[in-house]
């Protein structure tokens, strides 16, 4: 029995090593990126729901780069300058159902956001160009919408730039975006 074992286990090995070696060459290897690729929903758990009357509202996925002892901005990512708003490819915003952000409905779609940080206020922009990496490519006459929101003081230093939800009450939540000593609130208010 431990021999038929033994075998089926070096054959194992074999088929495995072979595998390796015939793929080996035929792909490149991409090393872990510095700035992970996240994707936060609203509702929290949306994704994961049977119910489908219990359907995402919102969609973000982003990349998350970190802090490392760095000056973000007004350094790293200069004041009064289009940001992609992360890292890495430009993120990207998915409405499931019109909401309204300020005075403007926004239809149920795909955008890319960006910001435009400043000291007391970032502008907040929805475009309607997308699958573009970083801010390279972008285009303001593609704006949908642009607001300012006030900036805000976290009680600690974030150092991984987060995007994340919080209800504002029953007909709408706030976006999040936060990164070393700041983070601002976009006001989403949900059509029915």
């Amino acid at each position: 029995m431990m021999k038929k074992f033994s075998l089926a286990i070096m054959a194992f090995v074999a088929f495995t090593s072979s595998s390796i070696a015939q793929t080996k060459d035929s792909i490149q290897i991409i090393p872990i990126d510095k700035s992970p690729a996240d994707i936060v929903y609203y509702p929290a758990r949306a994704a994961f729901e049977r119910d489908i009357t219990k359907s995402p509202i919102a969609r973000v996925i982003y990349s998350r780069p970190q802090k490392n002892g760095r000056e973000i901005f007004g350094k790293l990512q200069d004041y009064g300058t289009v940001w992609r708003t992360g890292a890495n490819e430009s993120t990207e915003v998915k409405f499931y159902k019109d909401v309204k952000i300020g005075n403007k409905v926004i239809t149920a779609g795909e955008y890319s956001l960006f910001t435009i940080p400043n000291k007391d206020k970032w502008t907040v922009i929805l475009n309607s160009v997308n699958d573009k990496w970083g801010a390279y490519f972008y285009d303001k006459s593609k704006d949908v919408i642009r607001i300012d929101v006030p900036v805000k003081t976290p009680a600690n230093p974030i150092e991984v730039f987060t995007i994340l939800f919080k209800d504002d009450n029953s007909s709408g939540a706030k976006m999040v975006m936060g990164w070393d000593n700041c983070y601002v609130e976009l006001p989403i208010k949900f059509q029915n």
